[in-house]
């Protein structure tokens, strides 16, 4: 029997909740864990009209990609559209999952896919994310007391490195010693020059947690005063990030990229600003409405930028930077990623019917005859 748990799991693992920004809000947002589900759907907006849908489906979890209560909810009442949707959820036990933008930047997410369908090559992140602030431990123990000095500082939450936990470098040596006549030494005697063969212990831990770390060498290290070396580490980039970016194979022109990611995301018409003959060799990607991500694509050295929606005057400094930019629309940028997700969890989920929304669409809509419609 599968869970809102088990499929929660599987979510966290496609689009890991640690690479969402920071003011997202992520997660199960909504039901109870271990609810069993047979029936789920996705859709890029949890609207009423999907939510309707999911109750005549008798779906029991919804994947949103935008967040439901991304603002603070003071009440949830039936006089409010966001109460009616909430208790309309409730009252059928339906939970909510949104993966936002852990989904838009993680390895296969949108931004990923976006890139790979424009068949982009060297795709790398438009800001690239750091990880955390580490310190390096070094101490220098007697080889019979190694393993248990190496527990105490992992059992601290030393020395993970990525998806490792328990790693360390060991190396052996020679330490010496002259203890005064206040000192009792745990090897040799206090008041004359002792040699011991030590082993060398290189432990990594994050710089929030060094405190602890280091009572805990204390404690479980023999000698009086343990020989203690704290290096700071330069964080470097750990292969995640948001947006993407990456090089065409040949170069092409702004009105060929604007008609081929029309062609892509089945847009009969895309807004674009620049000129069209311009030579484009390197794009940037942030799906959404991401004009922020403008000047960041503009210092990787892209000629073009791809998102879906932009402010006028976001689309005015592109023409003042010289960059292209193309805006196939939001849903355009977003909704194909979440028809894909459905087909993933599917996969790993085969008891379990899921499916994207089929009532869902896009709200803005165009028009080539807007004239004649208005009766001018």
């Amino acid at each position: 029997m599968t869970t809102v748990h088990d499929v929660c799991k599987v979510l966290k693992q496609i689009a890991p909740l640690s690479l969402a920004e920071e003011w997202d809000n992520v997660g199960l947002l909504l039901g109870d864990e271990s609810q069993p589900v047979s029936r789920a759907i996705t859709c890029l907006t949890l609207t009423h009209d999907v939510a309707d849908e999911a109750v005549s489906a008798g779906a029991q979890l919804v994947v949103t990609h935008h967040p439901i209560m991304f603002k603070p909810v003071k009440q949830i009442t039936m006089a409010r559209p966001e109460g009616r949707l909430l208790l309309t959820l409730l009252q059928n036990g339906i939970a909510v999952y949104s993966p936002h933008t852990a989904w838009d930047n993680a390895t296969t997410g949108i931004n990923q896919q976006l890139a790979e369908l424009l068949e982009l090559t060297q795709i790398a992140p438009l800001r690239p994310r750091t990880g955390p602030e580490q310190v390096k431990v070094v101490t220098f123990v007697p080889p019979s007391d190694v393993e248990p000095v190496r527990q105490a500082l992992w059992n601290a939450g030393a020395g993970v490195i990525g998806n490792y936990q328990q790693c360390s470098f060991n190396l052996q040596g020679t330490g010496t010693f002259f203890g005064l006549d206040s000192t009792n030494p745990a090897i040799g005697k206090s008041g004359q020059l002792e040699q011991v063969e030590e082993t060398r212990v290189e432990v990594v831990c994050r710089a929030n947690e060094l405190d602890r770390v280091l009572a805990a060498l204390r404690k479980a290290h023999p000698y009086e005063e343990p020989a203690v070396d704290v290096f700071p580490l330069k964080p470097v980039p750990d292969g995640t990030g948001a947006g993407r970016y990456g090089t065409f194979p040949e170069p092409v022109t702004l009105g060929q990229l604007t008609r081929l990611i029309a062609q892509q995301l089945k847009q009969p018409e895309i807004q674009f600003v620049g000129d069209p003959g311009m030579q484009i060799t390197r794009l940037g990607i942030a799906c959404g409405a991401a004009g922020e991500f403008l000047r960041d694509a503009h210092r990787v050295g892209c000629q073009a930028f791809l998102t879906g929606e932009a402010r006028f005057h976001s689309c005015l400094e592109a023409r003042d930077l010289g960059v292209g930019m193309i805006l196939p629309g939001h849903y355009a940028t977003e909704r194909f990623s979440m028809e894909a997700l459905a087909k993933r969890l599917k996969d790993h989920f085969p008891e379990m019917k899921v499916d994207p929304s089929q009532v869902e669409c896009d709200p803005i809509r165009t028009s080539l005859h807007v004239a004649s419609e208005v009766g001018e």
